[in-house]
């Protein structure tokens, strides 16, 4: 038939050489018309132009310029320089806060009480902490905190929650110990008391190197390291801190590290001396988790009297889902709509 004579030919017809897969003027192979047969055909089935060429004129002299290296950069869009986004208002200093319910609480609950009803203000707590990060010149302008994460601390059994770290930053302490006192967890616990919260400032290392995402081979894991007292340690924090580095580096596991400070209004205060560390890291389990701790050098030449390490659960508290573009994400102005009734 017509079809399989097509076909044949066009079999026939395939060279194997570089021409081959370049575009090639239509074969002038008359056939009898037939209304029953497409004006056109390619092996695969397809329909295209019964055009000399499967390519526009433009196109094809578009490629033959750039494969003579003529190619002129004059053709392309108009290159615009997009300015690098702002840095928040409230960068400045880092503080960290931990919240022991059991040691904070002013009820008397045994711990399974304080677990139940720390879960049933969770979600007062994650729209709080978004409410704060969400700002900018037309909402939201009084937040003078941002929080860049909020942590639940787990039990050893991790079937309950025990405390919370909170990583904040802002230009001044006191708008800190304002912001704590309207805190849910803080309110249930003991009316939003600020005084009884362990608060540091935090000089966290910035080395990339010490920046591994949450749950890289392990689960996300907190220590705190408390300093024994200044007579008895000496001059030990200084003397091991560049061999705590290199442990810390070499392990390729640590999310975030830092020295806590005293909480001195004043950044460059003299009397904010280091008096601890924070370490989040990738653990496998418990014991992996408490064997990386008691390996560093630091904690092996004893410089931490009080060292406690827990698992922690990671809350969305970033608000970075909000968009400012109503084209490109309308729903996100529900958000703002939102903070009004939260």
């Amino acid at each position: 038939s017509i079809v399989v004579a097509l076909l044949c030919f066009r079999a026939g017809a395939f060279q194997p050489s570089v021409g081959a897969f370049l575009p090639k003027v239509r074969s002038s192979y008359q056939v009898p018309f037939n209304p029953w047969v497409l004006s056109s055909f390619a092996a695969d089935g397809s329909e295209y132009s019964s055009k000399e060429s499967d390519y526009d004129d433009e196109e094809l002299a578009s490629m033959v310029a750039y494969q003579g290296g003529e190619f002129d950069e004059d053709q392309d869009a108009e290159v615009k320089e997009m300015a690098p986004v702002t840095g928040s208002k409230n960068s400045g200093s880092r503080f960290v806060a931990l919240m022991w319910d059991q040691e904070l609480d002013t009820k008397g609950r045994d711990p399974l009480e304080l677990h139940h009803d720390r879960n049933q203000i969770v979600e007062d707590h994650v729209m709080f902490c978004r409410k704060r990060n969400l700002y900018n010149e037309t909402f939201n302008t009084d937040s003078m905190v941002d929080i860049l994460r909020s942590l639940p601390l787990l039990a050893s059994d991790l079937q309950r929650i025990v405390g919370s770290l909170m990583i904040l930053e802002t230009t001044d302490l006191k708008h800190v110990n304002e912001m704590l006192r309207e805190e849910p967890n803080l309110v249930d616990l003991n009316g939003g008391d600020v005084s009884k919260i362990q608060l540091y400032r935090w000089r966290q290392i910035r080395d990339y190197t010490l920046r591994i995402d949450d749950g890289r081979f392990g689960f996300p894991c907190m220590m705190v390291g408390l300093d024994d007292e200044p007579e008895n340690i000496g001059n030990l924090r200084s003397e091991m801190k560049a061999s705590a580095l290199e442990y810390l580096i070499k392990s390729e596991r640590v999310i975030a590290s830092g020295a806590l400070h005293l909480p001195t209004e004043f950044k460059d205060d003299p009397s904010s001396i280091p008096v601890g560390d924070l370490i989040l890291f990738n653990a496998k389990n418990r014991e992996d988790a408490i064997q990386f701790v008691e390996d560093m050098p630091s904690a092996l030449e004893g410089l931490y009297k009080d060292l406690r390490v827990h698992f922690y659960n990671n809350l969305d508290i970033t608000g970075k889902f909000v968009s400012e573009d109503p084209l490109r994400d309308a729903p996100g102005y529900q958000m703002k709509e939102a903070l009004e009734y939260w």
